[in-house]
C-alpha cells in the first residue's frame, strides 16, 4: 500500500504463520526513523485497512519519533496514525513489535496496542534523556530511562520479550493463534488430543493446607488446560496477577489467577489494571474467561490509597461486570472481601463459580474476624471465636447453600468441571443496551 510514497514505513498485508495479517513496518534507518507525514498517513492506510478488512494489524516499529524538519506536519501525520489504530481497537487485534528505538509518537501507538514484543535492545519514552535532565537534573541513558526490562517490571507495556524481529514475528503469530481475526468471530478451535475428563489427582495435594503457606498458581493452570500448554501475557509486571492465554478441550481462553507467590496474591493497582485489561480484551474477541482464585484481600498502604487504589480496584470490577463472554471462576483457598468480589465473583456476575473444599470465601479471614469481633476479650475468647469462625464461616458450603458457588468440586475434577462449564455456556448471547460508550473508572 502506498508503496511509492517516500517514507520510513512499508505498509501490506503478510502472512503470519497461516494468518492473513496487515502490517506497517519501519524500513529504514534514515534520520533514526523518523516519521514524517507521509509515515503517518501510511500508517493510517493499514490501521484503516485491517479495520475495513476486518485483519490482525501489526505494527513493526523502530522509529525516533515525528520528523523534526517537518515541524507540524509531521505531528498532523502521528496523530491521523494515531487516530486510525485507535479506531481498530476492541475490533481487530493490535499487535505490535518493537525492534529499536520508538519515542514520543511511536511510543505512544504502543499503548494503544493489545500487545506489545520487544527485543532486548529496543526501548521507548514519551520524554527523552534530554529533557529529563533539564528538568530534573538527572542524566540518564535511554534504556535506563525506558528500556525493556523496565517496561516489563515497572510499566507493563512490553508483554512479551523477543531476541530479535524473527521471534517477535513467531510470537505474534502463535498469539493470533488464540485470537479471531475480528471480533465479529469466534476465536480459531486449537487441535489438542487431551481428553477433556482427564482427571488430575495432582491438584488435590498442590494447594497446602496451610492458608499462609505459597505455592506457583501457574502449576495449577498447567494441571487443567490442554497438554499444559499456555502464554503468559505481561509475567514480569505485577506477578502477582496471572494472565494467559491457553485452550480448554480446544476452546481458546483467556485465564487469570492470584500467584500466592507473590505478594500472598493481594491486590494492588498495577494488579487491577493488569487484570482488568486483559480481561477487556479478552472480552473484545470473544475468549471466554477461566478465573483462579486465591487471594485475602486489597494490598493495604498508605502509598496505594493516595495513589488510587480504590479506582483502580473498580476497573477489576467493572472490566468484569461488563464482560459478555462466557466466565468461569474456580475458588482455590483464600477469597476474602473487595478481592473475591472484584475476581469475578457471582456478585459481580460469573456464569459459572467453582469451589474446592478448601475454599475460604468469607469477608476476612478467622484472625481478623476475631481481633473485631471481640476486641475487648481475651486471649482465649478470640481463640475460640477463630476456631468457631474457621469451622462454621471459612468454607465453601455456606457460600453453597446461599447459591454464590453453583458447585464444590473435588480438585482433581476441576478440568473435567471447567471443560463441562464451558460447554453449556458455548451457546450465551448477551443482548446489550445500545450506549455512546462506558464512563468507566480511570
Amino acid at each position: 500500500m502506498r508503496a511509492h510514497v517516500p517514507g520510513t514505513v512499508w505498509s501490506g498485508v503478510e502472512l503470519f504463520g497461516d494468518r492473513r495479517v496487515v502490517v506497517a513496518k519501519s524500513v529504514s534507518d534514515h534520520h533514526a526513523g523518523a516519521l514524517t507525514r507521509e509515515d503517518g498517513a501510511t500508517i493510517a492506510k493499514a490501521a484503516t485497512t485491517a479495520l475495513t478488512q476486518r485483519l490482525p494489524l501489526v505494527l513493526v516499529l523502530s522509529s525516533s519519533g515525528s520528523e523534526v524538519r517537518e515541524g507540524i506536519d509531521a505531528l498532523h501525520g502521528w496523530g491521523e496514525a494515531a487516530a486510525a489504530v485507535s479506531a481498530c481497537s476492541g475490533v481487530v487485534p493490535v499487535l505490535a513489535a518493537v525492534t529499536g528505538a520508538a519515542i514520543s509518537g511511536p511510543a505512544l501507538l504502543l499503548g494503544l496496542a493489545d500487545v506489545a514484543v520487544m527485543t532486548p535492545g529496543a526501548f521507548s519514552f514519551l520524554s527523552g534523556p534530554d529533557a529529563v535532565e533539564q528538568f530534573t537534573g538527572i542524566r540518564i541513558g535511554p534504556r535506563d530511562l525506558g528500556g525493556t526490562a523496565l517496561h516489563v517490571t515497572f510499566s507493563g507495556l512490553c508483554a512479551l520479550v523477543a531476541a530479535d524481529e524473527n521471534e517477535a514475528s513467531e510470537m505474534l503469530s502463535v498469539l493470533l493463534g488464540y485470537l479471531p481475526d475480528c471480533n465479529e468471530n469466534e476465536p480459531p478451535r486449537l487441535a489438542s488430543s487431551d481428553p477433556t475428563d482427564r482427571k488430575v489427582p495432582e491438584l488435590r495435594d498442590m494447594v497446602p493446607v496451610s492458608s499462609s503457606a505459597s505455592y506457583d498458581v501457574r502449576a495449577v493452570i498447567k494441571a487443567v488446560v490442554d497438554d499444559e500448554e499456555l502464554i503468559e501475557i505481561r509475567a514480569g509486571w505485577a506477578p502477582q496477577m496471572v494472565t494467559a492465554l491457553s485452550s480448554v478441550g480446544g476452546t481458546a481462553v483467556g485465564i487469570l489467577a492470584n500467584q500466592p507467590r507473590s505478594l500472598a496474591g493481594t491486590l494492588d493497582i498495577s494488579a487491577s489494571q493488569k487484570g482488568a485489561r486483559f480481561v477487556r480484551f479478552c472480552d473484545a474477541f470473544n475468549l471466554p474467561l477461566v478465573t483462579f482464585v486465591d487471594t485475602p484481600g486489597f494490598l493495604p498502604g498508605k502509598d496505594l490509597e493516595w495513589r488510587g487504589m480504590i479506582r483502580h480496584g473498580a476497573e477489576l470490577a467493572f472490566a468484569y461486570a461488563e464482560a459478555t463472554v462466557p466466565r468461569v471462576c474456580v475458588v482455590l483457598r483464600k477469597a476474602y472481601g473487595g478481592a473475591y468480589i472484584v475476581m469475578d465473583s457471582k456478585g459481580i456476575g460469573n456464569d459459572m463459580c467453582l469451589a474446592w473444599p478448601s475454599a475460604e470465601i468469607a469477608v476476612m479471614g478467622a484472625k481478623g474476624a476475631a481481633q473485631i469481633l471481640r476486641r475487648d476479650g481475651s486471649d482465649e475468647d478470640r481463640r475460640q471465636l477463630e476456631q468457631t469462625y474457621e469451622q462454621e464461616l471459612l468454607t465453601p458450603w455456606v457460600a453453597a447453600e446461599r447459591e454464590f458457588v453453583d458447585e464444590v468440586i473435588d480438585p482433581a475434577d476441576t478440568r473435567a468441571a471447567v471443560w463441562r462449564s464451558l460447554d453449556i455456556l458455548s451457546t450465551r448471547r448477551e443482548r446489550l443496551p445500545k450506549r455512546k460508550h462506558d464512563a468507566g473508572p480511570m
